[in-house]
């Protein structure tokens, strides 16, 4: 990669496939969502290696170094070269506690829960009333 073309943090972001969309890359940075070395990035702020880009989604904060640049979308397999995930276990464990405790399954075809169920599930879930 040539040193005069330095991509910006939302197209990166959109590049490594850590958002779907440019724009919503930009609008996380935007909304106070990402940082770049401790620091808040705006949409506009140029990559570097070794940089340490946090990202918040959801309940947990994920962190990724930077090893090399691109510009263009990379599939899932290839990201090794361009990045690592240094985002610490017990983030990890927030997302999937989170996963676990969002959803009830109901079965399919059964329609809206009703008053009393809707209760007997916010019981189950321990939700405060």
């Amino acid at each position: 990669m040539n040193d005069d073309h330095i991509p910006r943090i939302d197209k990166y972001l959109w590049a490594i496939r850590v958002y779907k969309t440019r724009s919503d890359a930009a609008d996380a940075c935007r909304g106070g969502k990402v940082s770049v070395n401790g620091l808040q990035a705006k949409p506009s702020r140029e990559v570097k290696i070794d940089d340490t880009i946090a990202v918040r989604k959801g309940p947990v904060s994920h962190s990724y170094k930077v090893l090399s640049i691109t510009n263009n979308r990379l599939s899932a397999k290839n990201l090794t070269p361009y990045i690592t995930d240094i985002t610490p276990p017990e983030e990890m464990a927030k997302g999937q506690l989170h996963n676990q405790t969002a959803t009830v399954w109901r079965e399919r075809g059964s329609g809206r829960p009703t008053k009393k169920e809707r209760r007997d599930i916010d019981k189950l879930m321990d939700y405060n009333m």
